[in-house]
């Protein structure tokens, strides 16, 4: 039996050094060595053996198994790098040759006009915060002051998440507002900051995306009033927009988490179709353009965030960056922004070696 296992060994041995692919190393693997191998098949006759013989024979099988094992192993290795060799030398690149042109990256308008309100706000002081986009109801309704029945809190304005036990479904937050309300919950004031990042609302059309970006803006002091808000809005704007003579309209308005509140807009003109930021909009040909809401923050606001609003008062803003690119940059479908078209982020978007700055800051 020994010697009929010797020369079964040998057999195969010969056969693995006179396979020329590794795919015929694979095959006689199997033949060998698979569910249905030769080896295999030997191998399970053991259990029908005397003690006696199964420890010979079985110690002359496993033998056997491993060194045919050892051998595919080698072989394999051995024809793998004897191919790649061979693809290395017939695959050579000419390096003389010129390096194809290759198309540089574009920085996107959002990611631009982020980097632009950044720039402003630093220079006014506001440090930039940032909060999860998956919110809890308290946090985006209930501590802004905004009821049960309020529209905003319905399903077909929010996107909720399935509830879990009896507590509120989370839900992917609506603004940034609860950017405002971490801040105030986890640092004393005097505060000043602004809070840019993604929301989602479920709306879809030209002017109107589920996912957009928004940047709010909180200032919480003693002795705020509104002669601060319209200060910071229209030095503001004139940064942004790159112009002096800027008048801004405040119209009363509605927030639940503001009071007094106010929509702004800002005097332009659309004269041959080009809109034009500047004016005041009692001139001949101007007309006004709502950029943003604001107001005085809303004592209940502030009390949920437990401060004291008899001796802290602030006010706040919020406005959508897309709608700002969309204004300063001449672009007039929201939706394109997300559609992924190199074409349009070619044209619309900005080199990183030649980006546009606000270098001469807002006193300029």
């Amino acid at each position: 039996m020994s010697s009929d296992i010797d020369k079964e060994s040998a057999d195969w041995l010969s056969r693995i050094d006179a396979a020329a692919t590794p795919a015929d190393v694979e095959a006689i693997r199997i033949e060998a060595l698979g569910k249905q191998g030769a080896i295999t098949a030997r191998m399970k006759t053991l259990g029908k053996m005397t003690p006696e013989e199964r420890k010979t024979v079985g110690a002359a099988l496993n033998n056997m198994r491993q060194t045919v094992q050892d051998a595919i192993q080698t072989r394999k290795v051995t024809l793998e790098d004897a191919e790649l060799d061979n693809r290395l030398a017939a695959e050579s690149v000419d390096i003389t040759l010129p390096v194809a042109d290759r198309l540089p990256g574009h920085i996107h308008p959002i990611s631009q006009v982020m980097d632009e309100l950044a720039e402003i706000f630093a220079d006014l002081g506001f440090a930039v915060k940032s909060g999860p986009e998956i919110e809890d109801d308290w946090h985006n309704f209930t501590a802004l002051n905004i009821p049960e029945h309020h529209p905003a809190r319905a399903m077909h304005d929010t996107f909720y998440f399935p509830a879990e036990g009896e507590g509120a479904p989370k839900l992917l937050r609506t603004h940034t507002s609860p950017v405002q309300i971490r801040t105030m919950m986890s640092e004393a004031p005097p505060i000043r900051i602004i809070a840019p990042g993604r929301v989602y609302r479920s709306d879809s059309d030209a002017t109107h995306t589920p996912m957009f970006h928004q940047i709010e803006g909180l200032v919480i002091d003693r002795d705020i009033t509104m002669g601060h808000l319209k200060w910071t809005l229209e030095t503001f704007v004139k940064a942004f927009f790159e112009v002096d003579d800027v008048v801004l309209r405040f119209r009363p308005s509605y927030f639940p988490f503001t009071e007094p509140s106010a929509e702004v807009d800002v005097g332009c003109s659309f004269a041959g179709g080009t809109l034009s930021i500047g004016g005041s909009g009692d001139e001949e040909g101007r007309e006004w353009l709502e950029i943003l809401g604001s107001g005085m923050v809303n004592r209940r606001v502030i009390e949920m965030c437990n401060l004291d609003p008899d001796e802290w008062q602030g006010f706040a803003f919020g406005v959508g960056i897309d709608r700002l690119a969309m204004l300063k940059y001449g672009m007039t479908d929201l939706r394109a922004f997300f559609d992924g078209d190199l074409r349009w982020i070619r044209h619309y978007g900005f080199s990183p070696f030649s980006v546009p700055t606000l270098s001469g800051g807002v006193g300029a």
